[in-house]
């Protein structure tokens, strides 16, 4: 598997075992950098837009793929091209979240994704029969 983030906590955590790409940039970013790996046959292991933030809400997103790249995966093209939509049509939108604090803000909106993409990892490691963790 390959973990592609911008979340610098999921990043900078040795405990996640899997392969990294760290995308220096924006939520639609990943999805463009995930979108990329897709159409060279990587299929997604992850949701793209998994938990209840809307785009518009958090600045952080960490998405599984496959390590192994094969045929073209239809359905994770689907999924990952509607997800760069959603984005796209939430992010006109900004919202404003009402804290003072950016840097708390920042790292609350960090340890939601951190804490989505370990119990996504954990799934994986159960679908597989392994430890990823």
């Amino acid at each position: 598997m390959i973990l592609v983030t911008n979340n610098p906590k999921v990043q900078g955590d040795p405990g996640i075992s899997c392969d990294k790409e760290y995308i220096e940039g924006s939520l639609k970013d990943v999805l463009i950098a995930v979108r990329d790996r897709i159409h060279k046959g990587h299929k997604l292991l992850s949701h793209p837009l998994s938990g209840s933030l809307k785009p518009n809400e958090t600045p952080y997103k960490s998405i599984l793929i496959s390590k192994e790249a094969g045929s073209m995966d239809w359905d994770s093209l689907q999924i990952i091209e509607n997800s760069i939509k959603v984005c796209e049509k939430f992010v006109r939108y900004p919202k404003k979240c009402g804290y003072n604090n950016q840097e708390r803000l920042l790292a609350d909106f960090s340890e939601v994704d951190y804490q989505l993409i370990v119990a996504a990892l954990k799934s994986a490691a159960d679908k597989v029969g392994g430890e990823i963790l």
